[in-house]
């Protein structure tokens, strides 16, 4: 992560934050510290797959080496509070070390999939936020930049299921979410799981089906469960969508819908990789890193503990009121006819909390809300006529909205 992280919640901040606790407040209050879904959360990450990886009985397995150049977690200071129970320096302990935990394994999952999508860090690091967010993404860019590598990289990196489904014309809903087929044996319907019962859903060129077919996967991305004749069928944990799609060939295809766009977390461009990063893929062909041979960092039972953890992550107020103003404000721009919804307010905040444990902190500063804005924001907007004549983009839109919108500023210290 960036290291403009530093200054917030840190020892060796000079701005005031963690002793005025701005941002780094948590209430202890609805839930115990340590409460992690998944008993295996807090294991230091996998250096390769090992099925005792857990097991009780089992040796550890050996901590993934972090670069020197890393920023290591930084511990949080609590500062007294009037508040009874504010500040309970065991409870923020805990906190702050699962954050540093979080944070090593985020490192670790990056990093992994780094080994086959060279060069393309920050694009690496949106995908694994959409992941622990629950939410899916939209990877929009022109053929052969890796946006398929990507989901078969990150799959191998968690030992999740990952299943592809490539949109065409004829496919039908059905195709993707099932069908009820008639057992004659046992004289009844029996429920056969389409493509969509997976950890990790690939669309591949999602724009090239029909409106009709796109529209089968609304309900699995917004409620995890797919219904077929009444019934409701829950789709396993965790669950994402990654979708592609081509902006330059557009013959023959069917813009995504505005309410489709919506239920998406972010979209995001894997582009061309930086001059070094091309020689090192050339270099390693044909005995550079495969997918198949990646090494397992985190179970499918880890990455739901982390993702409960990062629900957890602590939102100030002042942080809050930030992203209502900047959603609020590509309501009332001049350039956009259709603003972000209450979705997206609600999408810019997970996204923030699990970028603020990816950084080791287990408190959300306002650099979070503004480095997630663009990718959770820019693909919601429908800019009107005249600017889309002007040749503005819902991007520029973004960026200018948060140049002009003040966020919370530290408060001094005693």
């Amino acid at each position: 992560m960036s290291q403009a992280d530093q200054g917030y919640g840190g020892q060796e901040a000079s701005a005031p934050y963690a002793a005025a606790a701005v941002y780094a407040a948590p209430t202890m209050h609805d839930a115990p510290a340590v409460a992690v879904a998944s008993p295996r959360y807090g294991e230091p990450p996998m250096e390769s797959a090992n099925p005792g990886y857990g097991d009780p009985g089992s040796a550890a397995p050996p901590p993934r080496a972090v670069s020197p150049s890393a920023p290591g977690p930084r511990p949080y200071v609590p500062a007294p509070s009037p508040e009874p129970g504010y500040g309970d320096a065991e409870d923020l302990g805990d906190m702050a070390a699962l954050a540093g935990e979080f944070r090593q394994r985020f490192e670790a999952l990056a990093g992994n999939v780094e080994q086959v999508i060279r060069g393309k860090r920050e694009t690496v690091e949106l995908a694994l936020i959409c992941l622990f967010c629950e939410g899916h993404v939209l990877i929009e860019d022109v053929p052969g930049t890796g946006k398929t590598t990507l989901a078969r990289s990150l799959a191998a990196s968690i030992q999740a299921e990952l299943r592809r489904v490539q949109f065409t014309p004829d496919l039908l809903p059905s195709d993707i979410t099932g069908v009820s087929i008639y057992d004659q044996a046992g004289h009844r319907f029996q429920f056969h799981q389409g493509p969509v019962f997976a950890n990790l859903v690939l669309a591949d060129e999602i724009n090239r089906a029909s409106p009709k077919t796109q529209a089968a996967l609304l309900e699995v991305m917004e409620e995890r469960r797919v219904t077929v004749d009444g019934e409701s069928h829950e789709v396993p944990r965790p669950f994402m969508v990654l979708a592609t799609q081509n902006p330059v060939d557009m013959d023959g295809t069917y813009a995504l819908p505005e309410a489709q766009l919506d239920r998406f977390l972010m979209r995001v461009a894997v582009g061309y990789p930086d001059h070094a990063s091309e020689v090192e893929v050339l270099k390693g062909m044909p005995s550079g890193p495969r997918i198949d041979r990646l090494p397992l960092i985190a179970r499918a039972a880890d990455i739901a503990g982390m993702i409960d953890f990062a629900a957890r992550i602590h939102v100030a107020d002042s942080i809050y009121d930030y992203v209502v103003a900047v959603v609020g404000a590509t309501r009332r721009s001049p350039e956009v006819r259709l603003g972000a919804s209450p979705r997206a307010s609600l999408a810019l905040v997970r996204a923030s909390k699990v970028r603020a444990a990816a950084a080791g902190r287990h408190f959300v500063i306002p650099e979070d809300v503004k480095a997630l804005a663009v990718p959770v924001l820019a693909h919601r907007l429908l800019l009107t006529a005249e600017a889309e004549l002007r040749d503005r983009t819902a991007t520029a839109v973004v960026t200018e909205i948060l140049s002009r919108t003040p966020g919370p500023h530290p408060l001094t210290g005693p």
